[in-house]
């Protein structure tokens, strides 16, 4: 969840009202809620220049040299360039029809037309069901309408595709910290540095995550 390159993983998010738990028992649900303007854009900005793609997108083996890269580079400039090249592969479809509505959903999204959104959404993950990302933008948009369990169940089709998304990773440790599972949160967190270790915003809140489990021990 929460694309792309300089995402909302980035964020705090305030802890949702008591009606959000449990996990799971929360049905999807097509009202609004009030989100900051630049949230909303952070969300989209990266999607301006949309790739047209001839493989699917996760299983791209250029990402195998990226990852890799991730993992050794000390220059922050080089991390953010290989992790947009990630999200960008990532973005690929060569379903023509997941690509349309995917432009639709992302746009509608911006302008926080959010019913509309989910109904592009639907129809990527139904014409694309393979297709990580479709379930990704599903996830950030479900996040910002408040469905947190709905969220968290595409963002687990996310990583049963791509696994090393770590941008769905970071999205869950956002969720699991606004409904105060810290530890859930951490975990989640730390998966997401595990993949890229140049995510500061995760950083930060993993950080915020261990004061938070230290202060409830003493």
């Amino acid at each position: 969840m929460l694309p792309y390159v300089i995402a909302p993983a980035q964020l705090r998010v305030a802890p949702a009202r008591a009606s959000a738990f449990p996990l799971g028992t929360q049905k999807r649900h097509a009202h609004t809620i009030s989100m900051p303007h630049l949230l909303v854009f952070i969300v989209v900005v990266a999607l301006a220049a949309w790739p047209a793609a001839t493989s699917p997108n996760q299983t791209d083996t250029r990402l195998d040299a990226l990852f890799e890269r991730l993992q050794v580079t000390d220059d922050e400039v080089e991390a953010q360039m290989i992790t947009g090249q990630i999200w960008i592969i990532w973005r690929e479809t060569s379903n023509d029809v997941a690509r349309a509505f995917m432009r639709a959903g992302m746009r509608d999204m911006t302008h926080e037309h959010y019913d509309e959104a989910l109904e592009a959404f639907n129809t990527v993950v139904q014409v694309a069901p393979h297709f990580a990302e479709g379930w990704n933008a599903r996830a950030t948009l479900l996040y910002l309408m408040g469905d947190y369990p709905g969220s968290v169940a595409d963002i687990r089709r996310t990583l049963e595709l791509e696994p090393r998304h770590f941008g769905a990773w970071s999205g869950l440790g956002l969720i699991y910290m606004s409904l105060e599972q810290d530890r859930a949160a951490l975990e989640a967190f730390n998966k997401a540095l595990e993949l890229n270790p140049h995510l500061t915003g995760s950083r930060r809140n993993a950080d915020l995550m261990k004061r938070r489990l230290k202060d409830r021990v003493i």
